[in-house]
């Protein structure tokens, strides 16, 4: 995809995650208030029940959604605190563990790549598993595990060969995106895949 309209695509998600946010939230306090008229009332608990943790569980996703696919600038940060609470938010209602050892501010580019390839690595841990991002001298590493993997091997290949040609879902794009967020945030791509060690990404 042409670096133009990779910044426009990224651009599209920044615009969708942002007017959404708002009415989630709003949605969210009007739960609330119901709530509390509910607890007076003794009605319709368990039915706000199931509205909070649906807004709650969107919510989640839109903030990880506007990292991963939003727009990043090299030199614009995300804070920690930010990055580990959204995180917490959206493994509420994934399979998989997020263990995030990464102390520092991230780099938004930086961040951007890694909540994609966190993306991709769900993909081969259907029945759940752990994935650490950390960082050390060589770059970041993440690294995921989980009792029964399900490996495309096609899919791996897009991440080290961005030429490679092949048909992807809707919920595959992550694996054509990360590599342009990789060039976008000056980085490079390098990969383990294997059911056997799991799956070590570094960049």
């Amino acid at each position: 995809m042409p670096q133009k309209e990779d910044m426009l695509a990224a651009l599209i998600g920044s615009r969708i995650c942002h007017d959404l946010i708002s009415p989630i939230g709003a949605i969210s306090n009007g739960v609330e208030l119901l709530e509390m008229s509910a607890g007076q009332n003794h009605g319709f608990e368990s039915e706000l029940s199931l509205v909070s943790e649906s807004v709650t569980s969107a919510n989640a996703r839109i903030r990880f959604f506007r990292v991963a696919f939003g727009a990043a600038q090299r030199g614009q940060g995300i804070s920690h605190s930010e990055v580990v609470s959204i995180l917490q938010g959206y493994a509420t209602n994934a399979r998989v563990n997020f263990n995030w050892q990464i102390r520092a501010d991230p780099d938004r580019t930086d961040a951007k790549l890694a909540f994609l390839l966190l993306q991709c690595m769900e993909t081969a841990m259907p029945f759940g598993g752990t994935i650490t991002v950390s960082e050390d001298e060589a770059g970041w590493r993440i690294a995921g595990r989980a009792e029964k993997m399900k490996i495309n091997p096609i899919l791996w290949e897009v991440l080290s060969n961005p030429a490679a040609e092949m048909d992807m879902k809707p919920s595959e794009v992550q694996f054509a995106l990360a590599p342009l967020a990789a060039t976008q945030a000056g980085r490079t791509l390098t990969l383990e895949v294997s059911e056997a060690v799991g799956i070590v990404i570094r960049f």
